[in-house]
């Protein structure tokens, strides 16, 4: 920061010479000189680069809210209106909050009774949107793709909270997704059988996709209208939602 001080001042030779010295004959500061006094000055004032690591702080974070808008503004349709995408709460309430999950996310875990009861907690104002976003691959794909075939066979939202409910990420396996989808009263072969049609296949490319412009890099994540509420934080949540009522 204080190189670009003192490149931006040494730019300017003539800001130190007074503006009505025309007749003067005096000869302007070479760059050292200006580099000396701008030098002096910021040991002299050190709160000035302080002030400017602030400025230059909330710029960039301006900038990034702005662009990250702008993604959800362009993205929109597409994370709050694809008919594929499961769901919970009235098709038409006033707010859709989406969620990007990993069922092997340890923070997605801890508030899934949360997310699951908010329709009801605002009276039917709020729908939920769930977004599979297997972050952490392996295994995380499978069981991603295994929660959108239980869509298909109307059993999305039992499968959905019984996956999350295993406790620890090692015992989420091949079989445990189908103890799981069984316990539920899922057909596990029709399961695997959609697993790999190239419907679900596609919608779980596009989420990752979506995910990737919304620049979601990690889980959970949270939108509400313009806003991105990153990670498991429920004061946030409210708080976008209190504003979206108004």
């Amino acid at each position: 920061m204080i190189r670009k001080i003192l490149a931006a001042s040494a730019m300017m030779p003539l800001v130190l010479t007074p503006a009505c010295a025309e007749g003067a004959k005096t000869a302007p500061m070479d760059k050292a000189e200006i580099e000396a006094i701008v030098h002096d000055y910021i040991l002299a004032h050190p709160e000035v680069v302080e002030e400017a690591l602030y400025a230059l702080q909330a710029r960039d974070a301006k900038q990034a809210a702005d662009a990250r808008k702008a993604a959800i503004a362009q993205n929109s349709d597409e994370l709050y209106k694809n008919p594929s995408d499961p769901s919970i709460g009235p098709e038409d309430a006033p707010i859709t909050l989406v969620e990007f999950f990993d069922y092997r996310c340890g923070y997605c875990k801890r508030t899934v009774d949360y997310v699951q009861g908010l329709p009801a907690e605002y009276d039917g104002k709020v729908r939920v949107v769930f977004k599979e976003y297997p972050i952490f691959g392996g295994i995380s794909e499978d069981a991603a793709l295994a929660g959108l075939a239980a869509r298909k066979q109307g059993k999305y939202r039992q499968f959905h909270i019984a996956l999350m409910k295993v406790k620890s990420n090692d015992d989420l396996t091949q079989e445990k997704i189908d103890s799981v989808a069984k316990s539920v009263g899922m057909d596990t072969a029709k399961m695997r059988a959609d697993m790999k049609s190239v419907d679900l296949q596609k919608q779980l490319a596009d989420v990752k996709a979506l995910g990737r412009a919304l620049d979601v890099g990690g889980t959970p994540g949270f939108f509400l209208g313009d806003t991105h509420i990153e990670g498991a934080d429920q004061d946030g949540i409210e708080a976008a939602i209190r504003e979206a009522l108004g």
